[in-house]
């Protein structure tokens, strides 16, 4: 049977693959020697393989998938055992234990393969419930497992990549029906966590989470081990910020303010700022950035590869970027609400919320309204395992997509 592609989901995927493509060509065209040179022509291979890596995707019908996802997962974890254990670093993340090697060569990172293994987990448990969670001790499955991968990956550590798996938790737990409330109940240990940092606003907090314990009545149990939570986490808190690695402490407090130290922890931030800032309504013209061109612009390839955007093609090309990005993830809940059965649903909005999280980090760390936390940009940022899982889950969601054509087809 011919395979039937959905066509606003493979535009909307080459334009945004064409338009990393010729903005990685761009990051290494400078004036000073750099790691970024050529590194689009490593990119143009990486994609052949997501291509076909997304038509073997495309093939396997979501029953099978579904009835690997507990195989999968399990593999999954144990290669990321594996990598914690005799994982490498590389550039900046020389520290880390990320990438699986075997002598002197590279394999991958299978934290982003991973990411996607959880989405098909998630979709197989939430889907085989006859009602959506209603209650914190029937949450406790599902945040396992999120939370198992996520903790292995931050203890590698990559707390940027871990926070995707949280993105993906609360979307595929929205989208299952869970209520709001239950949902702010649940992150609210996070909030104490972020927001201990200063006494009052903590306290602030707590005085919020009570009115909100008091107008939405949980159960006695769910009340007092939200309480219970979130007091441990606001006093565990500062202990944990003494843990940090020294160069994530000092990301956080360049988030708060670059200028504390501008030649090393804010370099980032202020250097980014003023590319995107320089770039004006249409930029400086493609590959004549001049912080990109004397790599002054760090991870250019990378992390940083949407201030290249912002300076050399402006606020059209950051726009024409945003609503890239907007379209797909409109597309990919378009999927998810025509699916047919429930697991397919999942895995297309879980895709999506793995997508929305690295988009709104990405960007927003570039834009100084979110900490650094080291995550790719889908589809532009160099780096052969991102984008190979990012075409196998855009395969994925190509399959739910047929599998919802084929019924309206019959139906009609």
């Amino acid at each position: 049977m011919r395979t039937r592609l959905d066509r606003p989901l493979t535009a909307v995927t080459l334009a945004l693959t064409a338009y990393g493509i010729a903005v990685l060509y761009s990051a290494g065209q400078t004036d000073v020697p750099t790691s970024a040179a050529n590194l689009w022509e490593h990119q143009l291979v990486w994609l052949a393989l997501g291509l076909v890596g997304a038509g073997l995707m495309m093939r396997l019908s979501p029953r099978l998938l579904e009835w690997a996802a507990p195989g999968a997962y399990a593999v999954g974890i144990v290669v990321l055992l594996v990598t914690l254990a005799f994982g490498t670093g590389a550039g900046t993340a020389a520290s880390h234990h990320s990438w699986l090697t075997v002598g002197h060569v590279r394999l991958g990172q299978p934290t982003e393969f991973v990411k996607v293994i959880v989405v098909m987990m998630l979709a197989r448990h939430l889907a085989s419930r006859r009602a959506p969670p209603s209650t914190l001790r029937e949450l406790l499955v599902p945040c396992a497992i999120a939370a198992v991968p996520a903790g292995l990956v931050a203890m590698q550590p990559d707390l940027g990549s871990s926070l995707v798996f949280g993105g993906i938790l609360f979307a595929m737990l929205f989208w299952a029906g869970v209520r709001v409330p239950l949902l702010v109940l649940l992150a609210s240990p996070l909030a104490s966590l972020m927001l201990a940092f200063s006494p009052w606003t903590w306290g602030g907090w707590v005085l919020v989470l009570v009115i909100l314990l008091v107008v939405w009545r949980p159960f006695v149990w769910e009340a007092v081990a939200v309480a219970g939570a979130n007091l441990v986490t606001g006093v565990v808190a500062l202990p944990l910020w003494h843990r940090l690695a020294a160069y994530q402490q000092h990301r956080f407090l360049s988030f708060l303010n670059p200028e504390l130290d501008p030649r090393a922890a804010g370099w980032h931030i202020i250097q980014s700022k003023i590319a995107i800032g320089s770039g004006g309504w249409l930029g400086k013209g493609f590959t004549m950035g001049s912080q990109k061109r004397l790599a002054f612009l760090p991870t250019q390839q990378t992390d940083f590869i949407f201030s290249v955007v912002g300076e050399e093609l402006g606020f059209v090309g950051v726009m024409l970027a945003l609503t890239l990005f907007f379209a797909l993830l409109v597309i990919l809940i378009r999927i998810a609400r025509k699916s047919p059965d429930a697991f397919g649903s999942l895995m297309a909005l879980g895709i999506a919320g793995m997508l929305f999280t690295h988009i709104v980090e990405n960007v927003g760390m570039t834009a100084n309204v979110m900490p650094i936390a080291g995550i790719p940009l889908p589809f532009f940022s160099y780096g052969g395992s991102f984008l190979v899982a990012c075409y196998l889950a855009i395969g994925i969601s190509m399959r739910v997509a047929r599998e919802g054509g084929d019924l309206l087809y019959h139906e009609a």
